[in-house]
């Protein structure tokens, strides 16, 4: 029996009647760019994020490039983050013909490592991008007390953990801006790209709406150029159809992870995620365990056809449109480790309990 890594399928046919619903709801009011549902929805993740302002954008990717842009970074600054992320984390810094400063991750929660980020800091720093990986929030306390101390603007890319909670401080509420993606594959996603922005201060929130609309205010008068980043409406009824859902999706979750862990904890070889002791709320959008011999293992399962995948195999550092950055795997140990040894099960809601007692014995004799 094969066992997805991911299957939508599921999800859609649980919410089949509302969400054809809210989709024809769409297409027969016709205000398919900023409509009434992307207002509703903005107003939702406010709400959760305890921020004075949302501003859906059009994907994940674009909710950075604006929060760096709102930032004020420019040809020449340096933006300091993790080695260890999705691509469009350091990307996007490039984009500004800024320079992505990569930081070591902790070995056991793969987030930016606190404890390095003030070394890294020079005269030329203008923004520290914490990403919260697979779910978990970094350790924001000290990243936010170095930021003060070097009058540095905090960008939260918070793409993996919609509803995950810190020191019950939520995803998105800590930095100057929270950056969320509403891809497929999170926890909360949409029917195609999508993402949102989240800030408190009026300048910030006022930059961010112009930008996501050519730089306009009011319509046909520019004061900056924009871009043309907009959440589409339909993808704003989408989520408005699944926000109901996410919290008792994310416990599935953790509920799959314990499973998991109390399956795996008499195995050396599998290392499994760690639950930092400020994490008040994990969503695992990822269930990522690390072993030795990961390619291996990875082979097998899917030679048993069940569902696994690398998130990441190349850190930052060693892809080579970073390579003139001049880095060396000993300069970031960490992450050239866990790129060489992390890989991710499935712990989407819908899986049934065999399906899962079939993952665990394929892992056991992978292993």
């Amino acid at each position: 029996m094969s066992v997805p890594l991911l299957d939508l399928s599921r999800q859609y046919a649980y919410l089949k009647p509302d969400l054809d619903k809210a989709v024809i709801n769409v297409l027969t009011h016709g205000k398919f760019i900023l409509g009434p549902e992307v207002k509703e929805l903005e107003e939702i993740v406010a709400k959760l994020c305890n921020t004075k302002y949302a501003w859906g954008v059009a994907s994940g990717t674009d909710a950075l490039l604006l929060a760096l842009r709102a930032a004020g970074v420019k040809a020449g600054d340096e933006v300091i983050t993790t080695d260890f992320s999705f691509f469009a984390t350091a990307g996007i810094i490039v984009r500004f013909g800024a320079e992505p400063v990569l930081v070591d991750i902790e070995p056991d929660s793969y987030n930016i490592d606190p404890n390095l980020i003030e070394a890294a800091i020079t005269d030329k720093t203008k923004v520290i991008i914490p990403v919260h990986l697979f779910g978990q929030i970094a350790d924001m306390d000290p990243i936010m007390e170095i930021a003060k101390k070097h009058n540095l603007k905090v960008v939260e890319d918070a793409a993996q953990s919609i509803g995950s909670t810190y020191k019950n401080k939520t995803a998105g509420s800590m930095g100057d801006f929270g950056c969320f993606s509403f891809f497929p594959s999170k926890n909360l996603g949409a029917g195609g790209d999508g993402g949102i922005v989240c800030c408190n201060d009026d300048d910030d929130g006022e930059m961010v709406r112009m930008l996501r609309n050519h730089g306009a205010k009011p319509k046909y008068y520019h004061k900056i150029v924009g871009y043309n980043s907009r959440l589409a409406t339909m993808q704003a009824a989408v989520l408005l159809v699944k926000y109901p859902h996410l919290q008792k999706w994310s416990e599935k979750r953790i509920d799959h992870a314990k499973i998991y862990n109390d399956a795996f904890a008499s195995i050396d070889a599998i290392k499994t995620p760690v639950v930092k002791e400020y994490t008040t709320f994990h969503i695992y959008n990822q269930y990522t365990i690390a072993v030795a011999n990961r390619d291996e293992v990875l082979a097998k399962l899917k030679a048993d056809n069940i569902g696994c995948e690398v998130y990441y195999p190349v850190p930052f550092h060693s892809q080579e449109c970073f390579k003139e950055l001049g880095y060396n795997d000993s300069d970031l140990p960490h992450s050239t480790k866990a790129a060489n040894e992390v890989m991710s099960l499935p712990i989407y809601p819908e899986m049934t309990p065999e399906e899962q007692t079939i993952v665990i014995d394929a892992v056991k004799k992978a292993i």
